[in-house]
């Protein structure tokens, strides 16, 4: 395991919104995620981080992660966001996200296998993503429809990854081990608000088992071997937030997906289930000067055995896992931290030093 933990690391955010109004309008209905302009809104946001780590990348040798001073810096993603509306009712709204600088093809000419054949190759190891692209009716604040490519909200890090929704450099580690993050994907929704609760429900497209694995749990999950999606088994996920206590918001959500009827070599797993089951529920506290976080996150698969024995047939050069996946995985974290720019008596100094407890285990059962 893990002789210690980052000695170093920093982030550096950039966040920037220009909108085109001719007229600002403060009536706008409150569950309107897009009520702050009126017609065309162009934002994103970028991160830069460097880190310093004193232990190596092979975990499994017999003394464990062996101290190996190592740096990193890079540019973990870039989002541009654009958000129109058609009409006071209907809102067209779209993320592209660049992650680690994204993608990369050469053209060569192969000799030494394929007899002098051309090829592409990556060149670069990141990703270019459709991170959102859909489109809302709102009908009432209670009730609303949203089609298109939209973010899973399962789990406090997918419902809130903006990097200034955690602490810290990187996401935190135990839900994005064991889910996939951000978490996007094709289907319909619907939304609203009522009282002091807030609620999304919605059908997407489900998960690939071909694709689930012990050191990752289902967050390898995501179809996309192929250029469109199997929507023989669309999941189910709905969240609900509590906001009665000013500064407090609870949180819970649900997802249920029987993944088996999705799988990329569907012949393998005609006779599993693999039913997908996760529940999470988590509580954000902000005062003045003060955030505090809390979550859990609790999955089960099942036929995870017989699923695993499907893995541990798959070559080495297949592409797929060759590794058992576990019935249960969990993980549960706690952070807080102070604003000691309040010290200074000057509010626009925020800096916060936090603590972070975090456990998660792909393999719990």
């Amino acid at each position: 395991m893990r002789k210690s933990l980052h000695l170093f690391t920093l982030t550096i955010l950039l966040f920037f919104t220009f909108t085109l109004s001719a007229q600002q309008k403060t009536e706008e209905k409150s569950s309107n995620p897009t009520s702050d302009f009126n017609k065309f809104r162009f934002g994103g946001y970028g991160e830069m981080a460097a880190s310093y780590m004193d232990y190596g990348f092979n975990r499994f040798t017999p003394q464990g992660a062996n101290k190996m001073n190592r740096g990193s810096i890079s540019i973990p993603r870039f989002v541009l966001a654009f958000d129109y509306k058609f009409s006071s009712t209907w809102i067209l709204s779209t993320e592209i996200e660049f992650e680690y600088g994204g993608t990369g093809v050469a053209r060569e000419l192969e000799w030494s296998e394929e007899g002098g054949e051309y090829e592409v190759e990556i060149e670069k190891g990141g990703e270019v993503a459709l991170e959102q692209f859909h489109i809302s009716k709102l009908i009432h604040p209670a009730f609303n429809i949203r089609f298109g490519h939209m973010i899973v909200p399962v789990g406090l890090t997918n419902a809130h990854h903006e990097p200034i929704n955690f602490f810290g450099v990187y996401r935190p580690e135990g839900e994005t081990t064991i889910l996939p993050s951000t978490w996007h994907e094709n289907g319909i929704a619907f939304f609203g608000k009522f009282s002091h609760f807030d609620y999304e429900i919605m059908m997407v497209a489900g998960l690939d088992p071909m694709g689930f694995r012990n050191t990752q749990w289902i967050a390898s999950g995501k179809q996309g071997a192929f250029e469109i999606n199997n929507f023989t088994s669309p999941a189910f996920a709905g969240r609900l937030n509590y906001s009665g206590v000013r500064g407090l918001r609870l949180g819970t959500s649900l997802y249920f997906n029987r993944s088996s009827k999705n799988a990329s070599r569907p012949q393998r797993t005609s006779n599993m289930k693999n039913d997908v089951t996760i529940v999470t529920a988590d509580a954000q506290y902000k005062s003045k000067n003060i955030i505090a976080r809390a979550n859990i996150v609790y999955g089960n698969l099942s036929d995870s055995k017989e699923l695993s024995k499907i893995n541990r047939g798959n070559s080495g050069s297949s592409g797929y896992p060759h590794t058992d996946v576990a019935i249960n995985a969990v993980s549960y974290a706690a952070e807080a931290g102070y604003n000691i720019g309040s010290f200074f008596g000057d509010n626009s100094i925020r800096l916060y030093p936090f603590v972070r407890y975090e456990y998660y285990n792909p393999m719990e059962r």
